[in-house]
């Protein structure tokens, strides 16, 4: 018998063990106690092989390495075989732990479902919601909503986790955050939380030092603020019309700046460095408080929607549904207030 196999007849047998102790004598009927080791055994495992190391999902469990190291060797011992090869520098998934972890993972989503529907017909939510966004998001967007959501779900725990947000993710986490250009058809479920545009913008410093350019090509004439492009030139920026007509203009320009962070670039922009593209959403607040004016109100970099792409699962917990909620209704709500010319963005 293969590991593989030894692993699926062990939990078997304890899936035996449970249903029939009643019927065997002298044998204890394991108590919710047991049921909750066991599923913090589980949690335990899957936060190892996610984190792929004993220290790394340590710090994630706020538990100490030798604790987590005992319950994962506990399971082993449980199960009668291996389920992690460890080495000096790294941790891995045996045959055994990979087909263990699937269904590990199975069993504690319907577990936390199973939880979040009942919790659904209490007075007060309580919880984690665990995020994975784009830093410049997380800055600009969810840290200065986290106050208020506070207040009004005081047992909920936001965890945010900052990078640049893939496909492949979603299924860790309860929401991912994801930009997408037009056009985008990725294999996950997902629900729009704005549609918005680029626009040209400038600090009002720099603007009475350098003038305000009145079409595109005046561009090549001011200090730029560009992202770095994953392909094509760096020192070209495209603009299209914002009204739908055709029309596009490219300009070489002179970047004084080139960043692949859009926090980076906006830092900048309010310092005075010069003129950058930014989306809507993001800018809307210093485009109100005068810290920001529009410019070149005529065109845009293109139009592109965030997106809160969610885990496979039947039943969404309510406290991700009320985040999630007021995510949409606090980015609508922070473009009240902006000037007439502005293009409105739609959720």
């Amino acid at each position: 018998m293969n590991a593989c196999a030894a692993a699926r007849k062990a939990a078997a047998q304890g899936v035996w063990e449970w249903n029939n102790a009643a019927k065997v004598p002298g044998h204890r009927v394991p108590g919710a106690k047991d049921n909750m080791d066991r599923l913090q055994t589980m949690r335990v495992f899957q936060t190892v092989a996610d984190e792929a190391g004993f220290s790394a999902a340590a710090r994630r469990l706020d538990m100490s390495v030798p604790t987590v190291t005992r319950l994962v060797a506990d399971l082993e011992q449980h199960l009668g075989t291996r389920l992690l090869q460890r080495t000096t520098r790294s941790v891995s998934l045996t045959e055994a732990g990979e087909a263990y972890l699937e269904r590990v993972r199975g069993i504690l989503a319907d577990v936390e479902d199973a939880f979040s529907l009942a919790q659904a017909h209490t007075l007060e939510l309580s919880g984690a919601v665990r995020v994975l966004t784009p830093p410049v998001f997380a800055e600009h967007v969810l840290a200065p909503l986290v106050a208020d959501f506070h207040r009004l779900h005081p047992r909920i725990c936001i965890e945010v986790f900052v990078e640049s947000a893939s496909e492949a993710a979603v299924g860790e986490y309860d929401i991912t955050f994801l930009n997408a250009e037009e056009g985008y058809d990725g294999n996950v479920v997902a629900r729009p939380i704005v549609t918005t545009c680029g626009l040209a913008c400038a600090s009002p410093e720099y603007l009475d030092a350098h003038g305000v350019p009145a079409v595109p090509g005046d561009l090549a004439g001011h200090q730029c603020l560009l992202r770095r492009r994953a392909q094509g030139r760096s020192d070209v920026l495209r603009l299209r019309r914002l009204d739908g007509n055709a029309g596009e203009a490219e300009v070489a320009v002179q970047p004084v700046l080139v960043a692949n962070h859009t926090g980076t670039l906006l830092r900048a922009t309010l310092d005075g460095a010069g003129i950058s593209t930014q989306p809507l959403d993001l800018i809307a607040r210093h485009l109100r408080s005068g810290r920001l004016r529009h410019v070149l109100p005529e065109w845009t970099t293109g139009h592109f929607t965030l997106y809160a792409t969610l885990p496979t699962r039947k039943f969404m917990p309510a406290r991700v549904r009320s985040f999630l909620d007021f995510v949409a209704e606090h980015t609508q709500r922070s473009m009240q207030g902006l000037p007439a010319n502005l293009p409105a963005l739609s959720i």
